[in-house]
């Protein structure tokens, strides 16, 4: 049995047909970003953040985040709560999980194989909250391992008819409780579930 005193968060959004992508693939998410700037998601960004010590990401997050964040964290004029969470996001120890990357040039980054076996030994180790940011394939993985503690799911009022869906068949069934929810000014909501042991 592993320790759950470091607790696992996934943190993605998906639209009300449960898309996290639409039907132009992997980068066709241009509506989730009038959801992503509002007070609300700036707030929950940095509540999310405050107790985390740890940012679980795939290759293709690690690389667009990487490319937008250090340079909000240096812009004087760019929203606070986004500048704060950038500063963070640069401070905070990184592990990108890739089969292809050899080298990981963001500050405080490492390159991992397998979400799981690096989950274990992070709950092992002293530490905050785990969090896997907007990666679909490390939360998919974890939930099918039963490593994931915490789901936020930002649903955004879209139906977008096409694209990756976050839930795949086969994950194991598991119970969940709400732990909280908020809505937004643009009518996402922001629920939290907790695993049910």
């Amino acid at each position: 049995m592993t320790d759950r005193t470091r607790k696992v968060v996934g943190n993605i959004s998906m639209s009300m047909d449960g898309r996290i992508n639409g039907r132009g693939g992997d980068y066709d998410m241009g509506w989730i970003v009038p959801h992503a700037v509002t007070d609300t998601s700036r707030e929950h960004l940095t509540q999310m953040t405050r107790t985390a010590t740890t940012a679980l990401l795939g290759r293709k997050n690690y690389d667009g985040f990487g490319g937008y964040w250090p340079t909000v964290a240096d812009d004087d004029t760019a929203e606070p709560r986004d500048r704060a969470f950038a500063r963070w996001l640069d401070a905070v120890d990184k592990v990108v999980f890739s089969t292809t990357l050899t080298d990981a040039p963001w500050q405080n980054s490492r390159i991992a194989r397998d979400p799981v076996s690096e989950v274990n030994e992070l709950r092992n180790q002293p530490g905050g909250d785990i969090i896997v940011l907007s990666s679909t394939s490390i939360i998919r993985t974890l939930l099918a391992a039963e490593e994931l503690d915490r789901l936020i799911i930002n649903v955004c009022p879209n139906i977008v008819g096409g694209g990756a869906r976050l839930f795949d068949d086969g994950i194991p069934e598991t119970a969940w409780s709400l732990a909280d929810h908020a809505s937004s000014e643009t009518g996402s909501i922001y629920l939290t579930y907790d695993r049910v042991p």
